[in-house]
């Protein structure tokens, strides 16, 4: 008689498998006979004792059969994607992507052909990297159809199978290849696999901007992101997305420094220092007329295209020295860029600047300018058109022009508080305009 297989117990104690949610939905899929294993990413980060945001279900029950099982048990059912054998189930608010085991009918690099199948390792077979192929049910008990586990306890991150086969099947995996070397790999690469990428790369033309967008970014800010975007710019990877040959050695320097400033106690919020935008930008050797051209090229948001624009505006202010070798800017031109641009666009371009130029990553005197310019809290600029209508100027276009002039010289004197000295200064502009 063959034992049962043993739980494991990282999986089995997990907060998020134990959780009164995820039981009701797995008990609700094993009904009449079915099985259900959590898969992908809560296993994968479990075992490597990192936080789990999304739980994934694989069942050999058909869609319609989990739409019914689900409301049978009183949980919500939503047809996210029935084409592709995936349902949203939901259980007190908290959403469950579950999809039937498939296996691929065809391919087109970017979307596949599915039909449904009972077999666990025709599933895992059609997945992207052995790490990502690991199974758990509701006991905590493994299942491996791949040799993903001793990939993840190497830090080994391999395409399933054939690498060539797996990227034609959707050639985003191009990218996620390098990505999760990043998050996962500790940064190194599969010699086949960037082989396989290398060879392929013809196939990131036919992959939507949207896509690529989601997928760079990520990369960008992944741990160890360096050595993948290094290679990638060796082997021509970098082009087909950003439209240019990009600045490596400029990203590796931001990287560095938004990890110095991490590690001096940087803020974080409301906004990432060094994140994505600020990466891009360096990689793409951005000026404030490029963020309209990468947001075509990848579909940047109108939002993101602005901070773009922003920081490299600041970037080039802040990095008037060609090779920063005096430093950074002084406080009060910060402050001012800070104001007119936000404080994120500030912080982000005075690293740019200061990944573009000689000082070292650590340099204490651009670290101490980038932690005041973080934590400066810019003024509000107290003054309206009121103001100026009170000083006898008619209604019109002249009363904006004065205002701006007012604020102009309120942000250039360094943001006074002296109200009376600003109400001066607003006298004297409006005696200027008259004459």
């Amino acid at each position: 008689m063959t034992a049962a297989p043993t739980p494991d117990r990282r999986l089995a104690e997990a907060e998020w498998l134990t959780a009164a949610t995820t039981r009701r939905v797995l008990a609700a899929l094993e009904r009449e006979g079915h099985a259900a294993r959590i898969v992908g990413g809560a296993v994968r980060n479990t075992l490597l004792g990192r936080a789990v945001t999304d739980i994934d279900i694989a069942t050999d029950a058909l869609p319609e059969q989990v739409m019914r099982l689900a409301a049978s048990a009183g949980l919500g059912a939503v047809p996210t994607g029935l084409k592709h054998g995936t349902v949203t189930v939901i259980a007190d608010h908290h959403p469950f992507e579950v999809t039937t085991l498939r296996r691929d009918v065809d391919t087109d690099g970017r979307h596949a052909t599915v039909a449904f199948t009972d077999d666990w390792q025709a599933d895992a077979a059609r997945r992207d990297f052995t790490i990502n192929a690991l199974y758990c049910d509701a006991r905590g008990v493994l299942l491996d159809p791949v040799g993903g586990l001793p990939d993840l306890e190497r830090r080994h991150v391999r395409f399933i199978g054939d690498p060539h086969a797996r990227i034609r099947e959707d050639f985003l995996r191009i990218l996620r290849f390098f990505r999760f070397s990043a998050e996962y790999g500790e940064g190194r690469l599969d010699a086949e696999g960037l082989a396989a990428c290398v060879s392929e790369k013809a196939g990131l033309a036919r992959l939507s901007a949207e896509r690529v967008r989601s997928e760079l970014l990520k990369l960008l800010v992944a741990p160890a992101s360096h050595p993948g975007i290094e290679a990638m710019g060796r082997a021509g990877l970098i082009t087909p997305l950003i439209g240019r040959a990009g600045n490596v050695a400029a990203f590796e320097r931001i990287t560095a420094i938004a990890q110095r400033a991490a590690d001096a106690g940087a803020p974080t919020r409301p906004f990432r220092v060094g994140g994505a935008l600020a990466r891009l930008a360096a990689l793409a050797d951005a000026t404030p007329a490029d963020a309209a051209e990468l947001m075509q090229q990848l579909r940047l948001s109108r939002a993101e295209a602005d901070h773009m624009s922003a920081l490299a505006k600041v970037a080039n202010l802040a990095g008037a020295d060609p090779h920063g070798a005096h430093g950074p800017p002084d406080g009060r031109t910060l402050r001012a860029a800070a104001y007119r641009h936000g404080t994120a666009a500030a912080c982000d371009g005075l690293m740019l600047a200061w990944a573009r130029g000689s000082a070292a990553t650590d340099d204490p005197e651009w670290l101490t300018a980038l932690a005041a310019i973080a934590q400066w809290p810019p003024p509000v600029f107290a003054f309206s058109g009121e103001d100026v209508l009170a000083h006898g100027v008619a209604p019109g276009k002249r009363v904006g022009e004065i205002l701006r002039a007012l604020e102009d010289w309120w942000i250039a004197a360094d943001f006074p508080a002296d109200h009376a000295r600003i109400n001066d200064e607003l006298t004297r502009l409006v005696m200027v305009s008259k004459e």
